[in-house]
């Protein structure tokens, strides 16, 4: 007799329990628990046992052959990139991003590229019709003769394609939309994206087949589904930009096969996205040096010098509690930069709104913006231009008001002198790594020595 039993399962972290709770007590989430029907049967469970037993055996590391260097290339460089060099074999991709985005453009567009170099390939869209996708084939340009195309949600059936068709590359469209009869729950709940996931991966690791997993996101832009669907797959990217803009950028969350600070900048046109090659060129392509609050930095994407533009606006209120605003920096890096001036320079912010702004959508991580934010608050605050004509800006600011050295300096002053940049601000102990260029290089090395040499 088949043994089945309800259990009630949080649809943010797939915490189980044996009754219906409005707060789940692993994430603090509220009314995210639904019922879903567990089949423990023995039988079953030993069938699943059997077969994976059959098709699998341990083997010596020595006689394994490594995948590695078993890329395809996806025929854009912008994704090769973000992939640590081509798409690995047998390699579980997860690709997520807002509506409208672009993801689907993109995993088109990869998949004619795929299927014209190296075989069959297989779209398996759960969310639009083989009429639709072909519509948008129409507008890029897509038309492989080994690009298959079919419209199901059912995992048992795709498999079965997969089995006729044996296609070198599966893209699959979405991974909430898709189900198993065996689990009574609804689509896109943590049983189904669970048990779905799982079987891919199986299927993508036993027959050396790489997959592309889209998923979607929560309004609070994270990954919708449990977070086990991130440690399971290889590979996770994810594509940032506004759906009114022109760019996107395509960034790497978590990869095994390379490193996970690279970027892809693409430019979505009426063909489809288009890569872009030199990313500061289009950050920049707008900029009017030398005005205040204006202030252009360089950062590290991965391996790829990128420079940016961050503006600032400092105005007076009478506010009681001044408004902080910072788009593409993170909003505790500004509030330390904020503390540093106050304390170090003594120019007050306590009664002042500030706003601050990464121009082209960019989101900066780490330190090296840090000297530049602080150039641009000042530049606001005392409504005041940069007497130095094209300048750049990098290095980070310590809690004691001193400029500590940045890693790759010489790259930003190459990709600095490339554009036609005049002068380049660095930390002090960046100056003697820097080789002879031919733009001014001024060492600083703390925040007191910036106002006597910028402003």
């Amino acid at each position: 007799m088949a043994k089945i039993k309800s259990v009630y399962i949080c649809q943010q972290c797939a915490y189980e329990s044996a009754k219906w709770l409005g707060k789940c007590p692993s994430c603090s989430s509220w009314n995210t628990f639904n019922e879903e029907i567990k089949d423990s049967t023995k039988e079953n469970l030993t069938l699943k046992v059997n077969s994976i037993l059959q098709n699998n055996s341990p083997k010596n590391i020595r006689d394994i052959k490594s995948g590695e260097n078993e890329r395809y290339d996806t025929g854009i460089n912008e994704l090769n990139r973000v992939l640590g060099g081509g798409l690995v074999k047998g390699s579980l991709t997860l690709i997520s991003g807002d509506p409208g985005i672009g993801k689907s453009t993109l995993l088109l567009q990869t998949a004619n590229n795929i299927s014209l170099k190296y075989g069959k390939v297989l779209y398996v869209s759960g969310e639009e019709s083989e009429q639709q996708i072909k519509i948008r084939g129409d507008r890029l340009g897509v038309n492989s003769k080994d690009l298959f195309i079919v419209s199901e949600t059912n995992l048992d059936a795709i498999s079965i394609y997969i089995e006729q068709i044996n296609p070198n590359f599966v893209i699959i469209d979405s991974i909430q939309t898709i189900f198993k009869d065996s689990i009574s729950s609804a689509p896109g709940s943590v049983s189904q994206v669970k048990e779905c996931s799982n079987t891919i991966m199986r299927i993508c690791k036993g027959s050396n087949i790489p997959f592309f997993l889209v998923a979607h996101v929560t309004k609070q832009g994270e990954l919708a589904g449990p977070r086990v669907l991130e440690h399971m797959v290889d590979t996770v990217l994810y594509f940032e930009g506004e759906r009114t803009e022109e760019y996107r950028i395509l960034r790497t969350m978590k990869n095994r096969f390379g490193t996970t600070s690279e970027i892809g900048v693409f430019e979505m046109q009426q063909e489809g996205l288009l890569e872009v090659f030199d990313p500061s060129k289009i950050f920049l392509e707008d900029t009017s040096y030398n005005q205040e609050g204006s202030v252009v930095i360089g950062i590290m994407e991965g391996t790829r010098p990128i420079l940016v533009e961050i503006q600032a606006l400092v105005s007076e209120t009478n506010a009681p509690m001044p408004r902080r605003t910072a788009v593409g920096i993170d909003h505790q890096r500004l509030s330390l930069i904020l503390a540093v001036l106050e304390k170090k320079l003594k120019v007050p912010f306590y009664n002042k709104d500030v706003y601050v702004n990464v121009v082209g959508g960019l989101s900066i991580d780490g330190t090296a913006a840090d000297l530049g934010l602080a150039l641009a608050l000042l530049s606001s605050v005392k409504s005041k231009e940069f007497k130095l004509e094209k300048t750049l800006i990098v290095g980070e600011v310590g809690l004691t008001g001193e400029i500590r050295p940045i890693a790759a300096t010489e790259r930003l002053v190459k990709e600095a002198e490339k554009l036609g940049f005049k002068n380049v601000v660095i930390p002090e102990r960046n100056k003697d790594k820097v080789k002879k260029s031919k733009i001014n290089i001024i060492g600083i090395g703390s925040l007191k020595e910036v106002i006597s040499k910028i402003f």
